[in-house]
């Protein structure tokens, strides 16, 4: 039986040129169907669209009726905030451009329409998911149009907390930062006991839930996003690859035994990561890619922001850091860094 072998399959695809954007939705949702028997559960997608015009955020709501009328949200959107917001419907969420803040948009929910759940809130981020098969969700969302630089997702397999929409991946926590999650902590009741003294907000039970909010804080408090990972890979019990999605990157982080699998490709076109190689086996390129097995404790991450700040050009947009533990890059296909043979299809 496939649930006596896996747990969840994340995904992940970075766009290093800006005219493949549109092509993002159409290669996403193949590598998260593909990883349907790994997470029959549920599944769930964070893309990063255009950005909010200035002064407003993206805020990305959830109804369980598919019915709900949105319109009484946007209404007293306006009431209450003096400005008129748009509104998308798609499915079960619907995403509002606000002029407002984060916590006044919590406030807001939790007097007016308690049952609504916020996804998302950012500049670019966009978080969509719900229960059933990865192809239904895909479908659902219309998720090959979606148009973006970049987009992160994942199956589950659910075992530790409840089938429904609020443990489900991806979790965000953080102003455009989201994160999903293949494995399982050890500790995450007492972390998230300190967190919430600290002033985090849940609302599952699920651990992954707990990471986003411990690395949203670390944020919050001034650390960068190299250093919130790597301070969790010391508070952080239990074996995990993490993915996490940022307005203008994204990032991979493995435990520090590397119990659970992950494989990324690059080309000049992209960057992908999947936690099997039969993710990647139809992206565009795939045959000439760079492919290899990252290593247990080491922070992988690709930033357009980073590579313009070392002054790369439009046309080759990011490549990762070569030196120390921030990312690496000469690897062939076949081995990892470490030498090992790439396994393109683990187990668990």
């Amino acid at each position: 039986m496939i649930r006596n072998t896996s747990m969840c399959g994340i995904v992940g695809l970075f766009l290093k040129r800006s005219s493949l954007e549109p092509e993002l939705g159409a290669w996403f949702s193949e590598m998260l169907i593909c990883m349907s028997s790994r997470g029959p559960d549920s599944a769930g997608f964070a893309v990063y669209g255009d950005l909010a015009p200035p002064g407003k955020l993206k805020v990305t709501l959830q109804h369980s009726g598919l019915n709900f009328d949105w319109s009484l949200v946007a209404v007293a959107l306006e009431r209450r905030f003096r400005d008129k917001p748009s509104v998308d419907v798609n499915s079960s969420h619907a995403r509002f451009l606000v002029k407002t803040d984060v916590q006044a948009i919590r406030d807001f929910l939790r007097e007016n329409f308690p049952e609504v759940r916020i996804m998302s809130v950012g500049r670019r981020i966009e978080i969509m998911k719900e229960t059933g098969l990865p192809e239904s969700v895909v479908e659902r969302f219309s998720v090959r149009r979606i148009v973006g630089s970049h987009a992160i997702g994942h199956t589950r397999m659910a075992t530790e907390s409840a089938v429904t929409t609020e443990g489900s991946h991806p979790f965000s926590t953080g102003l455009d930062l989201c994160l999903v999650h293949n494995g399982s902590l050890s500790n995450h009741n007492r972390l998230r006991q300190r967190l919430c003294r600290q002033g985090v907000e849940f609302h599952s039970e699920n651990d992954t839930e707990v990471a986003a909010g411990y690395f949203a804080r670390q944020l919050a408090n001034g650390a960068t996003l190299k250093q919130a990972l790597e301070a969790g890979l010391g508070d952080l019990d239990g074996f995990y690859t993490f993915t996490v999605g940022t307005e203008d990157g994204f990032a991979v982080l493995r435990d520090p035994i590397a119990c659970k699998p992950a494989v990324l490709a690059e080309t000049d076109d992209y960057v992908a990561m999947a936690s099997e190689y039969r993710s990647l086996a139809n992206l565009p390129g795939i045959e000439s890619a760079r492919l290899w097995e990252p290593e247990p404790a080491v922070v992988y991450h690709w930033s357009r922001t980073e590579s313009r700040e070392v002054g790369a050009s439009k046309q080759d947009l990011i490549r990762p850091a070569t030196a120390g533990t921030w990312g690496r890059n000469g690897v062939d296909r076949k081995r990892s860094p470490s030498g090992k043979m790439l396994n393109p299809s683990p187990n668990v």
